[in-house]
């Protein structure tokens, strides 16, 4: 089988580029071209001409990538054509109408790439998170798994519990001989060494998933505090309808932004009063649920509803939340003794009055979320699940001391190692292609 796709963007464009990969690629090549075969790998300028024809559809350059040594392990083909809607539906068209050729699906190039050996599955993803990345910091991580390092250390981990799995492995299959004690001893030393290294990537806060996914802020508060006027202040754009209507947002509104290089997902919510009605009760429990799953709360409040209700009282009292009063020019004094104990930021948003103290103290608060180290590996709740299954089997392994016990401890050994195979690729991992590659744009 033969997929072809655009894999530069959709649209008008200067250039565009469409791949070809799988056995048929070479016959395309010739058939299309009606020219000798380029040299691979050197930019050659071709004519690209309809099927079964002589008439031209493009003039542009052809790439020739022989398998294995191609993105994917196959023939590969890149055409770099002119980016008219026209020249690509064309060439698509002329594709089509070879045999065993069809489009291809949602990251299917690079599940191919992953399938012939070319990548691991955690290069795989990071090539999709590199696609999806809006902000500096998001590239830098999905360069760094790419370029192989946080594989290495995965590797490491399951190497070296294999190696001391054949250990236990021989003692299951040769049971009258005893094992050395310094190999009993280096066993248990292995497993522990791991089981803490596993323990301390697992200790990372989950800075890599915050990064590649976003940082989470909920704006909550009674209605017409003035939420909505501060996403839209903080989006320099109207994202969310601002109304003197009391109650105006009753669904979860989100915004995606990018704060000092930093990935964000601000969430406007409904305003937290005793609802009128069932659609507004969904609202509010929609806001509860925002504040839960955030990483930073704000809660706005303004002079008049100064004295908020419990569950936000609640909320403040939480070190992840940032209080501001809205509205600070219509006066605070009378209020001012009341709040002080929650340390709030007095601002006006129809006045901008204070508003860059709050966007510091926001950014301060995502530079102590966005602390990297070279233990931040896990950039997926995939890897982590995984990495607490290890742990846990390790842990089991562990208590099964005695050499009588080698039996139960052996397959709590085998299963630690495939779960860090299951991050890395290094076993049957079909179940999981699917939810990874269908992300991937067409074309990659």
């Amino acid at each position: 089988m033969t997929i072809y796709a655009l894999s530069s963007g959709p649209g008008l464009s200067g250039l565009a580029v469409i791949r070809v990969s799988g056995e048929g690629a070479l016959n395309i090549l010739q058939k299309i071209t009606n020219e000798r075969i380029p040299t691979p790998r050197v930019a050659t300028l071709r004519n690209i001409r309809k099927f079964g024809s002589d008439e031209i559809i493009d003039r542009g350059i052809i790439l020739w990538f022989p398998g294995p040594g191609s993105y994917t392990g196959e023939d590969l083909i890149e055409f770099h054509i002119h980016g008219s809607l026209a020249v690509i539906n064309e060439i698509q068209n002329t594709l089509s109408k070879f045999e065993n050729c069809r489009l291809a699906e949602s990251g299917e190039f690079t599940k191919l790439a992953f399938q012939n050996g070319k990548i691991n599955l955690l290069e795989a993803e990071s090539i999709g998170d590199l696609i999806s990345a809006e902000t500096e910091i998001q590239r830098r991580q999905a360069i760094d798994i790419m370029s192989g390092l946080q594989g290495k250390k995965f590797e490491s981990w399951r190497s070296r519990l294999v190696k001391i799995l054949s250990n236990v492995e021989a003692k299951i299959d040769f049971p009258e001989e005893d094992l050395p004690k310094d190999i009993l001893s280096e066993i248990h030393k292995t497993s522990n060494d791991v089981k803490n290294e596993i323990k301390k990537a697992l200790n990372d806060q989950k800075v890599g998933e915050r990064i590649r996914e976003g940082f989470k802020i909920a704006i909550l508060g009674p209605a017409n505090a003035g939420k909505s006027s501060l996403l839209n202040y903080l989006s320099k754009r109207e994202v969310a309808i601002v109304s003197e209507i009391a109650g105006t947002t009753r669904d979860v509104i989100e915004t995606h932004l990018n704060i000092d290089g930093y990935p964000v997902i601000m969430s406007d919510t409904a305003g937290i009063r005793d609802a009128q009605d069932e659609i507004e009760k969904k609202g509010v429990k929609l806001a509860l649920k925002k504040a839960e799953n955030a990483d930073l709360n704000i809660v706005v409040i303004e002079p008049k509803s100064a004295y908020f209700t419990g569950v936000l009282k609640g909320l403040v009292n939480s070190d992840k939340t940032i209080l501001i009063v809205n509205k600070s020019d219509l006066g605070t004094k009378n209020i001012e003794n009341e709040l002080n104990k929650f340390n709030p930021i007095y601002i006006s948003i129809l006045k901008e009055t204070n508003v860059d103290k709050l966007i510091s103290e926001i950014r301060n608060k995502l530079k102590n979320k966005f602390v990297t180290t070279d233990d931040t590996i896990i950039t997926r709740e995939r890897h982590r699940q995984h990495l607490i299954q290890c742990y846990e089997n390790l842990d089991n392994f562990e208590n099964k001391k005695k050499e009588e016990e080698f039996d139960k401890a052996a397959e709590d050994l085998r299963l630690a190692i495939r779960h860090l195979g299951m991050i890395v690729g290094k076993v049957d991992v079909e179940e999981i292609l699917g939810s990874i590659f269908n992300d991937f744009c067409i074309g990659k």
